[in-house]
């Protein structure tokens, strides 16, 4: 009987029913810790033998694939791969796949979410209420405020939908523009350049870069608009924790939103205890239809592929 080995964090802890499929389809399922990302150490252990891998968004390194013997498809509960090593990937013949689309909504509405959260204050206000404390602070209306999106592939195109229901100017930066994508008159590509200059908030949805080099330093805050707000619900490898910090405590940076990090779950992290960061633990996806999308996705994937 072949061996799929299961690791997304959500799965291993609460299940889901179109694993049914593969044990139908005569496969053993092998879970790693219940709830807990798996270390490399722990895939090296416990993947070899497998032939399929339905796969979160652990690091599976060179030296994971390379221990994995019998590994035949890698596939992804989400659309995010470069967690993967590739080119090991690819000397091994290991197919990888992904569930293109299956997260967009979720990931979207957690970036309004996000952005009504850092311009209103919503946590420190119900913090506050909670300690007994009648404090507010001044928000902002989005309504005619620019919301720069940096990546406008699936889940960028749902946000500046979104955005401009809601009455916002949406400015995007992609190398990949695509002309067809004119959901308004109030929405327009421009340069990275003009983009940072010209938003009152900007969103990241794009992948990290291949050298893990953060994308959000020192060059790209000094080129945003005073008082910006930002959000991140794509990768944490983006941003420069320091730079971040020291645009937060300067005013650069207005308020901060994040659902990624480096390290998941982050440990002790400066930026998450920052009074001007509102932090969520990587809830994107983590909806009942993403997750039903994306694991039916991944599913459908291994079955498609697996020999």
């Amino acid at each position: 009987m072949k061996k799929i080995l299961i690791t997304p964090r959500s799965i291993t802890k609460d299940g889901h029913p179109s694993l049914e499929r593969l044990r139908s389809a005569g496969y053993e399922l092998v879970f790693c810790f219940p709830g807990k990302q798996p270390s490399e150490e722990e895939l090296i252990n416990i993947l070899p033998g497998c032939s399929g891998y339905l796969a979160g968004v652990e690091k599976i390194s060179a030296k994971v694939l390379y221990a994995a013997n019998g590994l035949e498809v890698i596939s992804r509960n989400g659309v995010g791969i470069d967690n993967i090593d590739q080119n090991a990937a690819k000397d091994l013949n290991i197919r990888i796949c992904k569930t293109e689309g299956a997260n967009s909504r979720g990931v979207a509405e957690l970036t309004m979410s996000l952005i009504f959260a850092i311009t209103r204050s919503i946590p420190f206000a119900d913090e506050k209420l909670k300690e007994g404390q009648w404090e507010r602070r001044l928000g902002v209306e989005i309504k005619g405020e620019t919301l720069g999106i940096i990546g406008c592939g699936r889940i960028g195109k749902e946000v500046a939908c979104l955005a401009l229901g809601m009455g916002m100017n949406v400015i995007a930066f992609d190398p990949f523009i695509n002309d067809f994508f004119t959901p308004a008159a109030n929405f327009r590509y421009a340069e990275l350049d003009e983009l940072l200059a010209k938003s009152d908030i900007i969103s990241l949805h794009i992948p990290s870069s291949a050298d893990g080099k953060p994308f959000v330093n020192d060059s790209f805050l000094q080129k945003v608009k005073k008082g910006v707000y930002l959000v991140n619900t794509a990768r944490g490898e983006l941003i420069d924790d320091d730079a971040m910090i020291l645009a937060l405590n300067t005013g650069i940076v207005k308020g901060f939103a994040t659902d990624v990090f480096r390290t998941e779950p982050p440990e002790d992290n400066i930026l998450v205890k920052h009074n001007k960061v509102i932090a969520t633990p990587h809830i994107g996806g983590f909806t009942e239809e993403s997750v039903d999308r994306a694991m039916n996705g991944a599913v459908d994937n291994l079955l498609k592929y697996l020999k």
